[in-house]
């Protein structure tokens, strides 16, 4: 279908939607009778027409009309109050999980990128002890095992028994910082954002590989498992963002390289605010659960399981059958 074609068999639906946005503006009342109205119908079209126009690389003009078409109407449709709530409802009960699935190949690509080198790194590390110090220095291998040792009260960073607070703080600024390196290095036409996942990749393998070659499996696997489903995610997530932002840079199609960036960062601005709420989760877990030595494995692994399925499921299930604005 070409450019002329897409324009004028949808043109009509275009229209009248700009028809209903210029008379909703303003009108709470109206608003609230929305759900299952004409308008909603019209948004979801524009929505997935906005889609196909970019996945074929129509004209500028015709995207652009498009996503000022989608935007104004999810303005219309989910305006909230002073608080925000239902918005920020919105973002994480559709937006995010959506987003997430409309980047699957990017998600693909970040997930092998990271997850590859950890366990090639895992292995040869177990096997070959002495690799370890390819990738750490001698004191912080030993400071690793000592983290992780049988005589440990507390397992991970060493801390006092009110110092929770002060580790969930740690985490989140650890965390996000890492976060944040993985998505604004993808600027480097993608680059970036591959070096640093398997950098960290290959650091978490070789300290898995070395801690497990120790006999340590059992405090290690049980300190990282549980908030590693959020924490972890949330990296492949930002690595994927990341990839969006590099990709747009190295094939524009028919925008500038400025234009393309500004649409791609769009695009995933959603996935980075879903990547923060994650690695607060994560901060939370690490900081009060993961740590805690009183707790029987199988309690800690069972609620590892649960939380894996519930962020799988999450990304994979949430929010089907309803569209997210770009």
């Amino acid at each position: 279908m070409t450019p002329l074609q897409f324009e004028q068999q949808h043109e009509a639906d275009w229209l009248e939607l700009e028809d209903l946005l210029k008379q909703l503006k303003g009108s709470r009342k109206k608003r609230r009778d929305l759900q299952g109205s004409r308008l909603a119908q019209l948004y979801r079209r524009a929505c997935e027409q906005l889609a196909m126009a970019r996945e074929r690389a129509y004209p500028v003009y015709q995207i652009d009309r498009l996503q000022q078409l989608t935007a104004d109407a999810h303005q219309v449709i989910y305006q909230q109050n002073e608080l925000g709530l239902r918005r920020l409802f919105n973002l994480f009960a559709v937006d995010f999980p959506c987003a997430v699935r409309a980047h699957k190949a990017y998600v693909l690509i970040s997930t092998l990128v990271f997850v590859v080198p950890t366990l090639v790194m895992g292995i040869l590390v177990y096997f070959k002890p002495d690799l370890i110090l390819s990738v750490v220095s001698a004191e912080e291998a030993s400071n690793y095992a000592r983290m992780y040792s049988d005589s440990t009260e507390v397992l991970g960073r060493a801390r006092d028994a009110g110092d929770d607070w002060h580790m969930f703080g740690f985490y989140i600024e650890h965390n996000i910082g890492l976060s944040f390196q993985f998505f604004a290095s993808g600027l480097f036409a993608g680059i970036g954002s591959v070096f640093f996942q398997v950098f960290n990749g290959v650091v978490g393998g070789a300290i898995g590989g070395y801690l497990t070659q120790l006999g340590l499996s059992s405090n290690f696997y049980s300190f990282v498992v549980t908030h590693s489903s959020f924490e972890l995610t949330a990296f492949t997530l930002s690595g994927a963002a990341g990839l969006r932002i590099g990709h747009s840079l190295l094939a524009p199609k028919n925008y500038t390289r400025v234009q393309s960036l500004v649409l791609a960062a769009r695009d995933t601005i959603v996935i980075i605010y879903g990547v923060i709420a994650m690695l607060l989760i994560a901060a939370a877990i690490e900081a009060f659960w993961s740590s805690q030595r009183w707790m029987p494995l199988p309690m800690k692994y069972s609620v590892a399981g649960l939380c894996w399925i519930a962020v799988l499921s999450y990304l994979t299930l949430q929010g089907r059958g309803r569209t997210h604005a770009s």
